[in-house]
């Protein structure tokens, strides 16, 4: 069996036990790029749910993913074959983030510009952050979500969503997911609400992150709602 988990930065477990989010920001591991440290993914809430269930674990999240870059990756993973029974765990994104696509190479687009954009992105992107109607945006990414928890669905992949920051929260035409997303529309229960409701704090004032006991607790509130699949 295969815990497969995917997301942003909550999911790579950014900061957890070190200051760095990608692999890269370490001098000693630039070679490793946008991957996760592995000091902070081998304490994430996903390592822990794998050790606990004596599962393979496997995980394509990156910080600062959007959610079409979750999907897509996800998509890319469960395309190869395997004999293992498959668990997909995703933690959503926030709903302002896009992943474009430019001379063969993506880019994680959100709230801030980057610096290594290239021209043709950064114009792009002005006009993009100037017209974004975050209504609208919640609305597409709510229908993305659902359409790719359909498609799970009928390929009988067994999978489990939930919210890192923001929740789905304002949609029109709140869905039935059964058991495979906890509380989708409840922002009090959103993984980063649900732990500072539980007084954790986050690794510093300046951070949304939290360190690795949090993400142990997470993963065994998430256990339960596993329970079926095992």
């Amino acid at each position: 069996m295969i815990i497969y988990t995917n997301g942003d930065s909550h999911t790579a477990a950014g900061e957890a036990v070190n200051s760095y989010c990608f692999a890269c920001d370490d001098p000693n591991l630039w070679y490793m790029g946008r991957a996760p440290h592995p000091d902070n993914i081998k304490v994430s809430y996903g390592a822990v749910l794998g050790r606990i269930v004596k599962a393979k674990f496997m995980t394509d999240a990156e910080s600062a993913s959007s959610n079409d870059r979750i999907i897509r990756t996800t998509k890319e993973f469960l395309s190869r074959p395997t004999n293992d029974q498959v668990i997909v765990v995703i933690g959503w994104s926030t709903w302002e983030r896009e992943e474009w696509e430019h001379q063969g190479k993506t880019y994680q687009i959100n709230a801030c510009m980057g610096e290594d954009w290239p021209e043709e992105i950064k114009e792009r992107y002005r006009e993009w952050v100037t017209n974004i109607d975050m209504k609208k945006k919640l609305q597409e990414e709510h229908d993305k979500i659902w359409n790719f928890h359909l498609e799970l669905q009928e390929r009988g992949i067994k999978h489990l969503f939930f919210n890192t920051f923001e929740s789905l929260a304002g949609v029109e035409d709140e869905k039935d997911w059964g058991g495979s997303y906890l509380f989708p529309y409840n922002n009090d229960l959103t993984y980063y609400n649900w732990a500072i409701s539980k007084g954790f704090s986050t690794v510093n004032v300046n951070s949304y992150h939290f360190g690795k006991h949090v993400h142990y607790a997470w993963a065994h509130h998430l256990l339960p709602y596993l329970t079926e699949f095992l």
